[in-house]
């Protein structure tokens, strides 16, 4: 399994959207940066993710899980976009903020902490772990 980090602004698409979507799942579509697009190509069905609010919150609220891999978006047949499906696995018991992953030195080569604008990024093993207990889970 690998592990992600999708962002989105919880004014367009929040937590709450994504556990009230039918079945919790939902297209992560919209991406139209290059290096996320291909991050996105590279999910398998299983892998996590990291469901971060950017913009006023930044901070990780959630876990989804990928349910479908990337597929071509059929509405722009002649470009290189498209999306996975992803659905809700768990609400973190307490979001972990932009600036609690950067005061953790465990971290610090996390690409939320090098990169922050990237809207899909890969979590390292290690990060997953350390981010899912600051965040209360085991």
């Amino acid at each position: 399994m690998n592990y992600w980090l999708i962002k989105t602004e919880p004014g367009t698409w929040s937590w709450d959207d994504q556990t009230t979507a039918p079945r919790k799942t939902t297209e992560w579509d919209g991406v139209k940066n290059h290096q996320a697009n291909n991050n996105l190509k590279a999910m398998k069905k299983g892998d996590r993710c990291f469901f971060y609010h950017s913009v006023n919150d930044k901070c990780i609220v959630g876990i989804v899980e990928v349910s479908k891999p990337w597929v071509p978006d059929p509405a722009q047949p002649d470009t290189p976009w498209g999306y996975p499906s992803v659905k809700a696995v768990e609400k973190l018991p307490a979001p972990v903020t932009l600036a609690d992953v950067k005061q953790n030195p465990k971290l610090d080569a996390m690409v939320l902490v090098k990169n922050s604008r990237l809207s899909v990024q890969p979590v390292t093993p290690a990060e997953w772990k350390h981010v899912c207990k600051m965040g209360g889970l085991s």
